[in-house]
């Protein structure tokens, strides 16, 4: 019941944050293609004179959609920004004197050569230039930038000008981040959920029978967290689950997964293991004496100290299931059956059957 609530608590603000990113595209996409046709007038007028109040008006919708209109002199390399991008690139309007030479220096230098190679594209093939890149500001901080623009060319069809819109994503990029983060990760303990570790041990998989190499998984169940949680309350018990998964880090390789899949259950993914038999029974009893011991360790719980046990299961591929969905359930399997024998136990599955392996 517990891991139900806790996969609905994950899921609404996953639906939530997608449907918001909806419509926020909806509306940027809206906003971008209005400000394109007031640059399209503009380009198409020859800079006509305009009034006062065209030009405020045209000001107050770029800062509202958060879009500037730039041009660029490809033979001069003179830059023009509206009022809308200084700030956009972390200066105050007339702080700086806008170059082609400044806004290559303040793009992120991993990004320069993507950039740059999208502008060449464009001036020779007509192509829109459409790129996302980072920008450094002048505090070292880095924001996202999206940049839309095409070619302007004399009467002889040669590209003289870029003319484009420019809007800051960076808002975007986080929350696309943040919806990634709730897909892919455990809330709680930032950990790899279901989702990426039945990824990750497919790939494990994968790997394993390319280099004729063994995998060993091992699913951890925490023993007295219920009590904990009626005792000291779910507070108490969100600091067991945290600091169990610190601990299950710190003893893992930076190759290793620990991945959190519900409840007090916990899985371990470890690659790289030869094919003697005798040497992976020893590596299993010695990494699950490892993890026992550290799990022992009491939690700081206020001024008390909270006693955990765990019981552990194992199962190694190829020798225990030819597939991930079997060999999940052996180590699941294996790992109740630590739990029946007492506190603290680990117990290896057992070998599936020939004929298991013919199903």
């Amino acid at each position: 019941m517990m891991t139900s609530w806790i996969e609905v608590a994950v899921a609404l603000p996953v639906v939530t944050l997608i449907i918001v990113l909806f419509y926020r595209e909806r509306t940027t996409r809206r906003e971008l293609a209005e400000c394109r046709v007031l640059l399209s007038q503009l380009s198409e007028g020859q800079r006509r004179v305009e009034t006062a109040d065209d030009v405020e008006r045209f000001k107050r919708s770029q800062y509202f959609a958060r879009i500037g209109t730039w041009d660029w002199d490809v033979d001069t390399e003179k830059l023009y920004w509206s009022e809308a991008i200084y700030g956009m690139f972390g200066y105050t309007v007339g702080e700086v004197i806008p170059s082609y030479e400044l806004f290559c220096a303040s793009v992120h230098p991993d990004d320069r050569a993507q950039v740059r190679a999208g502008e060449l594209r464009c001036i020779q093939t007509g192509e829109n230039h459409d790129e996302e890149y980072r920008v450094i500001w002048p505090d070292g901080s880095i924001h996202w930038l999206r940049e839309t623009g095409n070619v302007v060319k004399n009467v002889h069809d040669t590209a003289i000008k870029m003319m484009g819109v420019v809007r800051d994503i960076t808002e975007e990029k986080a929350w696309a981040s943040q919806l990634h983060s709730l897909a892919h990760n455990d809330s709680l303990t930032g950990l790899p959920n279901r989702l990426v570790l039945e990824d990750r041990l497919s790939k494990a998989l994968e790997r394993a029978r390319a280099e004729a190499a063994r995998v060993i998984l091992v699913f951890i169940d925490l023993n007295g967290f219920k009590d904990i949680n009626d005792f000291y309350g779910h507070a108490a018990g969100d600091r067991v689950l945290v600091t169990t998964a610190a601990r299950l880090k710190n003893l893992m390789r930076s190759s290793d997964t620990v991945a959190r899949i519900g409840g007090d259950e916990f899985v371990l993914i470890l690659e790289g293991f030869g094919q003697q038999g005798a040497q992976v029974q020893e590596e299993v009893q010695h990494l699950c004496e490892k993890i026992l011991n550290e799990l022992s360790v009491p939690v700081s719980i206020g001024s008390e100290q909270a006693q955990i046990g765990s019981s552990l299961g194992v199962a190694v591929f190829p020798d225990h299931a030819p597939s991930m969905d079997k060999l999940i359930h052996i180590a699941d399997l294996a790992m109740y059956e630590a739990k029946r024998s007492g506190n603290n136990q680990y117990r290896l599955g057992l070998r599936v059957s020939p004929l298991a392996h013919a199903d």
